[in-house]
């Protein structure tokens, strides 16, 4: 595989190389509760303990649709629902699924200062640990928030020996249209480390998230199958991310800022059996068959 390695956003990256023994996408899922959404006042971790679970039941039949389709993913895991349901995180693992960092409190990242971010990895990295998990190196922020805000976290990512990162969303609401959109390494003053982006496309003359949340779930199957298949061709891998609340039949209703209400209520009906369509259609694999570093897989 060749790799650009960069200390600022390149204007043309160089993309991954992916040969036909590679395999070229990654398909990941950020292991959330329903009701961990930043933001939302009446959503805070003070009332989580009160609000009833749904992750188990969802997280399962997404289990139980890889298992099918022959996929491996990385499971993103928020530490709280790690220590809350460590049988849960048990099954992933068993299943031979990838786990990387959520994040502790499912907490935007540009909102915490460095030392702030250690802690909550740190006390994530705990709460894998007491659900069995032996090493965690990938992580995820929550809502894609290493932005040019928080650069800073990836050289607490490195020096906490992170290797890879799927934060920095090229998509302006939560990123910028300038970063990289394949797979790239990092300098740090820790050392590098890999960033591996979600899915986008360009619509109507818009970035739009192809490979997430509303993005996913308006498109067909057919038109992200298209997508990914053009990628491929090129040598380029594409990575998707779902949520087990997205796959929820009887989801949970409250009321949200209209932008938010959007992004986690839109086109939720139906989305099951579009998803499975999805996973069917093409080859996926956890995010750290990416990794080009020494040592990656």
């Amino acid at each position: 595989m060749t790799l650009a390695r960069e200390r600022a956003v390149p204007s043309a990256p160089a993309a991954l190389s992916v040969t036909s023994r590679d395999l070229p996408n990654a398909i990941t899922v950020d292991l959330e509760e329903w009701f961990h959404v930043c933001g939302v006042e009446s959503l805070g971790p003070s009332q989580w303990d009160d609000l009833p679970s749904r992750v188990e039941s969802t997280t399962d039949w997404l289990l139980d649709v890889l298992d099918a389709c022959g996929h491996r993913a990385t499971f993103f895991v928020v530490g709280w629902v790690a220590d809350r349901h460590p049988r849960l995180i048990e099954r992933v693992v068993q299943a031979g699924h990838e786990i990387g960092s959520h994040g502790h409190r499912h907490q935007r990242v540009y909102e915490l200062r460095p030392e702030g971010f250690a802690a909550d990895l740190a006390e994530s990295v705990m709460a894998l640990a007491r659900a069995g998990v032996a090493r965690v190196e990938a992580f995820r922020a929550p809502e894609w928030s290493i932005n040019d805000r928080s650069l800073w976290a990836l050289d607490v990512l490195a020096k906490l020996r992170f290797r890879l990162d799927a934060s920095m969303a090229p998509l302006k609401m939560v990123g910028s249209v300038a970063y990289p959109r394949d797979p790239h390494v990092r300098s740090t003053s820790n050392g590098p480390i890999t960033e591996v982006p979600p899915l986008v496309c360009d619509r109507f003359g818009q970035v739009m998230p192809l490979g997430w949340g509303w993005g996913l779930r308006m498109s067909s199957p057919r038109r992200v199958l298209g997508i990914i298949d053009q990628r491929n061709r090129l040598g380029r891998p594409a990575v998707l991310t779902i949520h087990p609340w997205e796959i929820d039949p009887d989801p949970p209703r409250v009321r949200m800022p209209l932008g938010l209400h959007f992004a986690h209520y839109f086109r939720l009906d139906g989305f099951r059996d579009r998803l499975r369509a999805i996973l069917g259609g093409a080859r996926f694999g956890p995010i750290s068959a990416l990794d080009p570093l020494p040592g990656g897989h």
